[in-house]
């Protein structure tokens, strides 16, 4: 809620500043959210249906509490191989973690679903090269690796 009163704060503020900009952005943002919207609402849905025939028991045999390395694993196999976007991927997180799945987890599968594309390899080897595009793809790993360790230190996931 407080993000909310920001944005309707700043909003305010920059339609009293300048009303012919700000209603030309919210013109702009409005055509941009009416063009995503039936992709937004299509994916959700089909995200959502795939949860609700996964049994919450096998979610959680594999990404659960039981074994956070394991699921961080799982997560993060699929993750590097999965192409999905932002908007669609943050939703279920929020619907996952609803089930229990640990936010350490949930790190490790949406840091690599940015960071690290073995679908998108090939288009990145014809513009960078193989040896770059392996060299991306393994720090952004790494770097996958370390935000799950610590979002599960700061969650008190794990401990040291």
């Amino acid at each position: 809620m407080i993000f909310y009163g920001v944005t309707a704060v700043l909003l305010l503020a920059s339609f009293f500043s300048d009303r012919g900009k700000t209603v030309k952005a919210l013109k702009i943002a409005w055509k941009k959210f009416s063009n995503i919207l039936p992709v937004f609402i299509v994916m959700l849905v089909l995200v959502s249906i795939s949860l609700y025939l996964l049994p919450h028991e096998l979610i959680m045999d594999y990404l659960g509490e039981e074994d956070l390395l394991r699921g961080m694993g799982i997560a993060m196999l699929v993750g590097s191989m999965a192409l999905m976007p932002g908007f669609i991927v943050f939703p279920l997180c929020g619907i996952l973690r609803g089930q229990g799945v640990p936010y350490m987890v949930l790190s490790a599968f949406t840091t690599t679903l940015m960071m690290v594309g073995l679908i998108t390899l090939p288009v990145e080897k014809a513009y960078f090269g193989m040896k770059t595009a392996l060299i991306r793809n393994g720090i952004g790993f790494v770097i996958a690796v370390m935000v799950a360790v610590v979002t599960g230190l700061v969650f008190s996931e794990v401990a040291l």
